[in-house]
């Protein structure tokens, strides 16, 4: 069984305060670090939630405004002061290159490291044995991507009592099968879906980045373990989060709910809610109960479906 955990190292949207960091959400799979955005202060906020420097490390940048892309000259200076060897690969919009080649080129120092930039748009950006990861377009003032992280179907269980009925030996055998490869017992060919049930699904996670609600997201939202959608203002301010491209935690929970997905994290929250942001997750759970407003340092590890 593989863990998978998310890590909210900062929730707040546009600017920070007393409670929150700028948008940053780390992903921790099997010995990899991914990270969704990269406010002002990641590194610090890593440092302080115990996250470590993972040598497989990726970053994917929803969009270029500041509040989400601010911190990435600092954690690379942070990393190469602690002289990282290894590669980071980062991703975003059109733009994302000359964005960072110009924070750089303004700051004091220099990275001894591999740094690997690559513009995308909608589709498959990245595809490992284990995951996959997806962008589409949200629906914000500038162009803006949301991302899927989606975990590969795991092998189907065992059918021990079929096995034992065929007197196929506990061993290397069961894990040919578990593979899904076909194997020769005593002169019989046997097929993995003999003795073994069907594939089950992986688990999968949308970050919407900065977004009104949308068809796009809805969509890859389907059945989704977790959606961290934007959830900026409260009803009250719709009009507000119109203007603005960004959502209410009502129209986040709207998504939520046509999306079956199994849990909702209301993120980029306003500082206008630092001494009470009950409001939001009120309003929310009028529509979707199984939510809650990411906070930072919040850890949340993903349960596989029953």
């Amino acid at each position: 069984m593989s863990n998978l955990k998310i890590i909210f190292l900062g929730t707040s949207g546009g600017m920070p305060s007393k409670r929150r960091s700028l948008p940053s959400i780390a992903i921790k799979y099997e010995g990899e670090l991914i990270l969704f955005d990269c406010g002002e202060g990641t590194q610090r906020q890593m440092l302080l939630g115990k996250i470590g420097f993972k040598k497989d490390f990726k970053i994917f940048i929803s969009h270029l405004h500041g509040d989400h892309i601010l911190g990435i000259p600092g954690l690379l200076y942070t990393m190469n002061m602690l002289d990282r060897k290894y590669s980071i690969q980062i991703f975003g919009p059109k733009g994302i290159k000359d964005s960072i080649e110009k924070l750089m080129n303004a700051s004091i120092g220099k990275i001894d490291f591999p740094l690997e930039i690559y513009e995308i748009d909608e589709g498959n950006i990245l595809e490992t044995k284990k995951y996959s990861i997806k962008a589409i377009n949200g629906n914000h003032v500038i162009k803006s991507l949301a991302y899927c992280f989606e975990e590969k179907p795991r092998p189907g269980k065992m059918i021990i009592e079929k096995l034992k009925e065929l007197g196929i030996p506990r061993g290397p055998l069961w894990g040919k099968l578990q593979r899904g490869e076909t194997i020769n017992f005593k002169g019989r060919i046997i097929y993995p879906n003999e003795v073994t049930t069907p594939p089950r699904p992986g688990r999968k996670i949308v970050y919407s980045g900065d977004t009104r609600p949308c068809e796009k997201i809805l969509n890859i939202a389907k059945n989704a373990d977790v959606l961290i959608h934007d959830s900026s203002f409260d009803d009250s301010l719709k009009n507000k989060a119109f203007e603005e491209g960004h959502s209410t935690s009502l129209e986040a929970a709207n998504i939520a709910k046509e999306a079956n997905v199994s849990k909702l994290f209301l993120f980029h929250i306003s500082p206008r809610y630092e001494k009470d942001d009950s409001i939001l997750l009120k309003e929310a759970r009028k529509v979707f109960q199984n939510c809650e407003i990411a906070e930072d340092f919040l850890t949340y590890e993903v349960p596989y479906k029953k």
